[in-house]
């Protein structure tokens, strides 16, 4: 099945240094482009995270540090990568909770400003949980009738995820629509503020927080009623994302930002 597209979208996978998005570097990314026509491109990059990539990371992945020693940073490669997934949609598995929050880090450590928020993500492995509630070897399994060779490898599981999705549209033809902005609805578990899901919008449109004492209470309130709750956050172990967010709202707060 080819996929319906109204713009290209990119299917992507990060091997990283660990699972905090706060702190955790890529090592590997892989992306694999599709074009509205249904024509394909894959590329991908090893990056050298600067810091010592963790032993139990490089067990799952394989990808050590003398494997990534003299490739370049992620700043290095920050603006090759913006402009290959510009105008693009993102699709990938678990990626709405971890890598696009990771990927939209490593954008703001490179000082490269591109705005996330402007395209639909697509993320299969909600569509799988939604439906079936496995993994993706077990959904690739499941769906494709084939065994996942190499995973963790950033490439093969990229493929994979683009084939798991192809698949699930045409055994739910009739609950699931090919079309990304339905798929990237259908694959959302909440509306987030924030990429990591720290600030979500609550049913009528108001960000609220959605973690710890505060859950659920309008940010903006949160911010006027505990003053020192702001400094807290900025000066914690928050995504750069979810401080951005966070400071545009207390800068709205404040009447500075309208």
């Amino acid at each position: 099945m080819q996929l319906n597209l109204a713009n290209p979208i990119v299917f992507f996978d990060l091997e990283t240094t660990g699972v905090n998005i706060a702190r955790d570097r890529i090592v590997e990314l892989s992306a694999l482009k599709v074009m509205p026509n249904g024509t394909e491109q894959q590329k991908t990059l090893r990056v050298n995270p600067e810091m010592p990539i963790p032993a139990e990371a490089s067990a799952i992945h394989g990808i050590y540090d003398a494997d990534v020693k003299d490739c370049p940073t992620f700043r290095g490669v920050a603006r090759e990568l913006a402009n290959y997934i510009e105008g693009c949609d993102l699709g990938g598995y678990n990626s709405n909770r971890f890598d696009i929050p990771l990927l939209a880090e490593e954008f703001l450590r490179a000082d490269v400003d591109f705005d996330m928020r402007k395209r639909k993500f697509v993320d299969v492995q909600t569509i799988f949980h939604k439906m079936e509630q496995r993994t993706l070897s077990a959904a690739y399994k499941f769906y494709c009738g084939k065994s996942l060779e190499e995973a963790h490898s950033a490439a093969a599981d990229t493929m994979a995820t683009y084939e798991v999705l192809k698949s699930q549209l045409e055994r739910y033809e009739t609950d699931l629509e090919n079309n990304i902005e339905f798929l990237s609805k259908f694959s959302t578990q909440n509306k987030n503020a924030d990429f990591a899901g720290f600030i979500v919008y609550n049913d009528k449109g108001v960000e609220v927080f959605n973690f710890g004492k505060n859950k659920g209470i309008p940010v903006e309130q949160v911010l006027r009623e505990q003053p020192g709750y702001f400094a807290w956050m900025l000066n914690g172990e928050f995504p750069l994302y979810t401080k951005k967010i966070l400071t545009e709202l207390k800068l709205r707060t404040s009447g500075m930002l309208k």
